[in-house]
């Protein structure tokens, strides 16, 4: 844990089912202080009562112990609060069956967290932003279209386009992943267990995510000693190429922060060039790495860096 950054272990409800979440809070020597003073809300050219806060969540089937505390981290050393949660039926958090992803429900999810931390003591809600990464990345554009109201948006490597990342996927994977998605769609209305599919896996293989850097990449982000189920309900097969969040894009007026993978093999670099042209107040910032790079190393301190000037820049420091 950095210097000074305080984290808690919270819960908030989401679907009558808890939701496990961290809080970063940042200390008196973090960013510009934690002062929570009055003052004018954004809108009126200044700081309202209470400090910014971030909420953040995980991609495809990850959990937040995947990387995302580092992250939240770094926004906590500048200043900023930071709320991590895992999904319902995942991580931490209630919900059954496990590993069931679902669309709507992660939305409800999101929306329910940015209430929860909009209430928190000492934080001001009208300097709320959101974070999300790959497949969060597109849910963050469509839930901060509904809300109306969030202050900014970071989408890391985002998924904006199913029939793009379909397009990817070559029928001979395609065929077969569909076949189990249907199998365990039939499954769920007859009350049975879903049945899995692996989240990533070499090329060739049935999965999600079969890009030759998928597997590695994915698992890299594992911590050691961690055991992170490596699978989902396969019926989620069914609706990915459906799911086209980046049309939501155009809606947004709060400032957008787009982190583009140029070599992205899982979230096709182009479809979120497009997305970021129909935002009307859209940053969009290029690292020449693979999907998976961005949470590590140089690409890493890269994008972290340039995430943390962009929200400071637009919600102010503590």
């Amino acid at each position: 844990m950095a210097t000074g950054v305080e984290r808690s272990d919270i819960e908030f409800s989401s679907g009558g089912t808890t939701v496990a979440a961290w809080l970063y809070r940042p200390g008196s020597g973090a960013g510009g202080g934690a002062s929570h003073g009055a003052g004018h809300g954004p809108g009126e050219g200044g700081r309202g009562h209470g400090a910014p806060a971030v909420v953040m969540a995980h991609g495809l089937g990850a959990v937040r112990e995947m990387r995302l505390d580092a992250y939240a981290e770094r926004f906590a050393t500048a200043g900023l609060n930071a709320l991590v949660f895992d999904y319902r039926h995942f991580g931490a958090s209630g919900g059954e069956p496990r590993q069931l992803l679902d669309i709507r429900r992660q939305h409800e999810d999101w929306a329910a967290a940015l209430a929860h931390v909009r209430g928190l003591p000492g934080i001001d809600p009208r300097r709320v932003a959101l974070w999300g990464t790959s497949f969060s990345g597109g849910h963050v554009l469509h839930v901060a279209a509904a809300d109306g109201a969030v202050a900014a948006v970071v989408a890391q490597c985002p998924f904006t386009d199913g029939p793009a990342s379909i397009g990817a996927v070559k029928p001979r994977v395609a065929i077969p992943l569909m076949g189990r998605a249907l199998a365990d769609q039939i499954g769920a209305w007859m009350g049975r267990p879903p049945r899995t599919v692996a989240l990533t896996g070499p090329p060739g293989s049935v999965a999600l995510m079969t890009a030759p850097d998928a597997d590695a990449g994915y698992r890299a982000l594992i911590p050691a000693g961690s055991d992170v189920p490596l699978g989902v309900a396969a019926r989620i097969a069914l609706h990915i190429g459906r799911y086209r969040p980046g049309r939501d894009a155009g809606r947004l007026t709060c400032p957008v922060l787009f982190c583009v993978c140029d070599e992205d093999s899982v979230a096709p670099a182009a479809a979120t060039l497009r997305a970021a042209d129909r935002c009307p107040n859209a940053q969009v910032e290029h690292y020449p790495v693979g999907h998976f790079d961005i949470y590590l190393g140089e690409a890493f301190e890269r994008a972290v860096a340039d995430q943390v000037a962009f929200l400071t820049r637009h919600l102010g420091a503590a």
